[in-house]
């Protein structure tokens, strides 16, 4: 605010000294000619009345010659003061205008009106720096989940485009600098209401700033950040960030489980994408051999986890010094089918079109299917603008950074015990992961499938802890739909953590403890459903029992007493 207030004031000081001086000499010359009264007498006007006259004229009110008529002297006086006032005060307003429609003016209004937006926040909301594809997906499932977020972001079209995506809540944003520690203070960084800082911009170098800033500033705060590259993936290692999605190494692991275990990838798919697969599509992968098309990080990403499953390579790239180190290479670019032809395509049973050229990857996939129409077909989109063509290209597989991110940070986000669940998910054999895939479609078909956790705590699940104090509590019972307690919820539990004890799909006869915590799946619908059973007494009363529960203090003491005694 005193930033504005002395910009404005020296840019008006011109303007302001210009109408001070013009006003001081109307009012000091109509105090010195004289004037007659009503009985002809010469009058002189005080400093009061000439004041009083003088405004209303500059002004152009015009009420008049008070509290006399002028003389011939006077009314001369009194033009020249009319058109000088008038002068100085189209010079004022004009030189307003213009210290308005300043760039740096706007900046600050903006800024101010920022910081007091932020600084109003009374909800728990994330600092999310960088509105690209993944900060706006990231920010959008955020706002449906009624979770609260600040923007920061350095082009002021991202900007724009946020406020014209019509966000059911209202989201504080600002066009700045996110690697400046006085930005990140100015969108809440320190705010005791901000529980995550998000560091989404495509700049390494920022993110790698942003999360050295929040640690320090802020040193509880929760940190996730993208990377693109190994040396600052482990330099943000280094003083503790808390999660660190690298795209390129995330998407060859999953496409390593595609080619090792078609199920986990599937039930890895229904987790963690929203628009998940269907469940045919687990019968189209085969063991065999895989072409990659491209050397670079991603190649390399790709080739280090498909070595790791021991699954045969062939790698494709134009420059002779990236494939020194590799077995099975061939030289080229993939797009030529005689190229395809030598990396033995037509024997293959999966091609990654991964260079960083959209129309390359296109090729390679039209080039490759042509030779091959039974391959699995892997392509990477380096452009968001290009997900029209992409959508349409008929790929198994759409290799988008942005949208793997977003969706690695929003599992995280929404409960640690879904990545913990997918860690533990790897140690399964295909079979048991393909059981759990078709647990999940006869629970919610090709409905989103949506995951959740609780906690038995105060917070959390108040009624479970109540109900503890009187008698066990099973797993069971939680899947009672609390409208019609002898129908089961659309959902069942993945994975059950009770201290350093974990384990997958708990049965229903499972009974719970205080400080226990459960990942489930299944409907949203059965999500808010079953918020009705852990929150409330008597909902959970009426699941475990079917009766009405006692509603006063002294009922519940005695009938605890009965069933002691009993």
């Amino acid at each position: 605010m005193n930033n504005l207030v002395f910009l404005f004031m020296r840019r008006l000081r011109a303007p302001l000294i210009t109408l001070i001086t013009v006003y001081a000499i109307s009012v000091f010359g109509m105090t010195l000619i004289p004037g007659r009264d009503a009985d002809g007498n010469i009058w002189y006007m005080d400093f009061f009345h000439a004041f009083y006259f003088v405004s209303f004229m500059g002004t152009t009110i015009g009420f008049g010659e008070v509290p006399y008529e002028f003389t011939d002297a006077q009314r001369m006086w009194v033009t020249l003061s009319i058109y000088a006032t008038v002068i100085s005060w189209l010079y004022g307003i004009g030189q307003t205008l213009a210290v308005l429609q300043e760039p740096m003016f706007g900046r600050l209004m903006r800024l101010r009106g920022f910081r007091n937006h932020v600084r109003n926040l009374r909800e728990p909301f994330f600092l999310v720096c960088g509105y690209g594809v993944t900060g706006s997906i990231v920010v959008r499932r955020l706002i449906s989940r009624g979770v609260r977020a600040v923007v920061v972001d350095i082009d002021q079209d991202r900007i724009d485009a946020l406020e014209l995506d019509n966000l059911e809540i209202p989201v504080p944003s600002f066009c700045g600098d996110a690697s400046l520690p006085d930005v990140l203070d100015h969108a809440g960084l320190q705010h005791p209401h901000c529980i995550g800082v998000l560091a989404l911009t495509n700049n390494d170098n920022v993110n790698l700033s942003i999360a050295i800033a929040s640690k320090l500033l802020a040193p509880k705060r929760q940190v996730i950040t993208r990377t693109n590259a190994e040396v600052t993936t482990a330099n943000m290692a280094s003083f503790g960030t808390d999660m660190i999605v690298d795209p390129f190494r995330a998407y060859a692991d999953y496409m390593a489980l595609a080619a090792r275990s078609p199920h986990k990838l599937l039930a890895y798919d229904w987790l963690m994408n929203p628009h998940h697969r269907t469940l045919s599509s687990a019968y189209k992968h085969a063991p065999g051999r895989w072409i990659i098309c491209g050397f670079g990080r991603f190649g390399r990403a790709l080739s280090n986890a498909f070595s790791v499953e021991e699954t045969e390579i062939t790698v494709i790239d134009p420059s002779p010094g990236n494939l020194a180190a590799v077995r099975h290479a061939v030289v080229g670019v993939g797009t030529e089918a005689h190229t395809l032809r030598e990396a033995g395509v037509e024997t293959a049973v999966g091609v990654i079109a991964g260079t960083d050229n959209d129309a390359d990857n296109l090729s390679i996939i039209m080039t490759a299917r042509e030779l091959n129409p039974k391959l699995t077909t892997v392509v990477r989109q380096n452009l968001h603008q290009n997900k029209l063509v992409f959508r349409n290209s008929r790929c198994d597989f759409i290799m988008e950074p942005g949208r793997i991110i977003a969706n690695r940070i929003l599992a995280q986000l929404k409960t640690p015990l879904l990545p913990l669940f997918l860690q533990q998910l790897q140690s399964c054999d295909d079979v048991w992961a393909h059981t759990l895939v078709n647990r999940m479609s006869s629970v919610v078909g090709d409905r989103e499938l949506d995951s959740w956790s609780i906690s038995v705590t105060e917070t959390e699940a108040p009624a479970i802890l109540t109900m503890l104090e009187e008698r066990s509590v099973s797993l069971r019972y939680l899947n009672k739909d609390p409208g019609e307690r002898g129908r089961q919820l659309a959902c069942f539990p993945l994975l059950f953590k009770r201290g350093d004890d974990v384990k997958l799909l708990p049965g229903e006869l499972q009974e719970l403890q205080q400080g226990d915590e459960i990942l489930f799946c299944g409907l949203v619908s059965a999500k808010r459903d079953m918020e009705w059973s852990i929150n409330n007494y008597n909902v959970l009363y009426y699941l475990l029992t079917g009766e009405d529960p006692p509603y006063s203090l002294l009922a519940r003491m005695l009938r605890r007493h009965d069933q002691e005694k009993a």
